[in-house]
């Protein structure tokens, strides 16, 4: 509960659901996800095995996700579920519901959401109760990363479970994708997110239109709740050929643009594990990262961080640092993927998981 559901078509969350799910079926366990009709509105009630609920929401910023996951806990108590895997920290002001119907609840904060630049006051100060519950009410939290594990700690004095997201290695067949965008492999630097404030997409393209490079930026991604923040990008890249805006884009796409890239950046300033940094390391990327704890916490020695702190200026130094040596580029796809097989596998974490659900309804 608490995603826009699958097949995954909008964030990090909706990813994790479509990898694990059927994971978890294939080693006997029965998985149900609530979808939201205004985002999927697909008819079919199963998806690679997993049973899809699809139920309406309010399809607004603020609306959309504390309407639908009430929602779908209301629907739950008919269903006797033995766990309940709330995602999101907007959500956890609800997860006592569950529990009245004797559910075991497992909370994914997902890092301090309240803390993201998109909310007003009453939204970050609703996101900051909320996280304060998310403490008190599930029977589980899940830290993605020790970042957020030390967060809850210090915070609020809450033992969390660390279990990461994972990413799965493999090439990507066909350049479809590229083509379609005017792209050539190997020749264009990849940002893929939710094109929000803090995840600085506008720090990026500063960056970038400071640089001497006939590579091409390619900026995967949308917000339809904040348009004027897209149309600002837009309006900055005006006047260079070298941006590519290609909106939303999954699956094989998604897979094709992030395998043939040169490098990737990720320049978000909040949230923990990001799913799109594990499977940038995956495809080969050489990544080149904002330096928060949790970021240098994924990318280990496999990755270039810049400060952020510095902003732009920085990360058009290190940019600037990867261009002029091609050889440090080669060295981290490796070393990216390695550590991506030996951390972060779908299996290891899928195994992790089941682990604390058993232990929650003692088996």
């Amino acid at each position: 509960m608490g995603t826009r559901g699958v097949p995954a078509s909008y964030s990090g969350f909706e990813t994790f659901v479509e990898e694990i799910g059927p994971l978890l079926i294939a080693r006997g366990h029965k998985v149900f996800v609530y979808n939201r009709t205004t985002h999927i509105p697909r008819r079919e009630r199963t998806y690679k095995g997993m049973n899809i609920i699809p139920l309406p929401t309010i399809p607004t910023k603020h609306l959309d996700t504390i309407v639908h996951t009430f929602l779908s806990m209301i629907h739950g108590a008919f269903m006797r579920y033995d766990i309940v895997y709330i995602c999101g920290v907007g959500s956890a002001i609800l997860s006592f519901i569950p529990r009245l119907y004797g559910s075991k609840v497992v909370h994914n904060p997902d890092g301090a959401d309240w803390q993201r630049k998109k909310w007003g006051g009453f939204a970050k100060w609703f996101l900051h109760i909320s996280e304060r519950l998310s403490a008190v009410f599930p029977n589980a939290v899940i830290a993605d990363s020790r970042a957020v594990q030390k967060y809850y700690m210090t915070y609020y004095g809450k033992e969390t479970t660390m279990i990461p997201y994972g990413a799965s290695v493999f090439d990507p067949e066909g350049d479809m994708f590229l083509k379609r965008f005017g792209l050539e492999r190997k020749k264009y630097i990849l940002f893929v997110g939710r094109l929000v404030p803090e995840n600085n997409a506008h720090v990026l393209l500063k960056a970038f239109l400071g640089l001497s490079t006939d590579l091409k930026l390619v900026i995967v991604g949308d917000n339809p709740y904040d348009r004027q923040y897209v149309e600002s990008l837009h309006d900055m890249a005006k006047g260079s050929s070298q941006v590519v805006f290609t909106g939303f884009v999954f699956g094989e796409g998604y897979h094709q643009l992030s395998f043939n890239a040169s490098i990737f950046v990720l320049a978000a300033e909040v949230g923990g594990t990001h799913p799109v940094l594990l499977e940038a390391m995956s495809f080969g990327n050489c990544v080149l990262v904002n330096n928060t704890e949790a970021n240098m916490e994924v990318v280990g020695d496999t990755g270039v961080p810049f400060d952020g702190d510095k902003g732009s200026d920085d990360l058009k130094e290190k940019l600037t640092y990867l261009l002029s040596h091609p050889e440090e580029v080669e060295a981290c796809r490796g070393k990216a993927r390695k550590r991506v097989k030996e951390i972060y596998s779908w299996e290891m974490v899928t195994e992790d998981y089941i682990r604390l659900f058993h232990s929650l309804v003692g088996v």
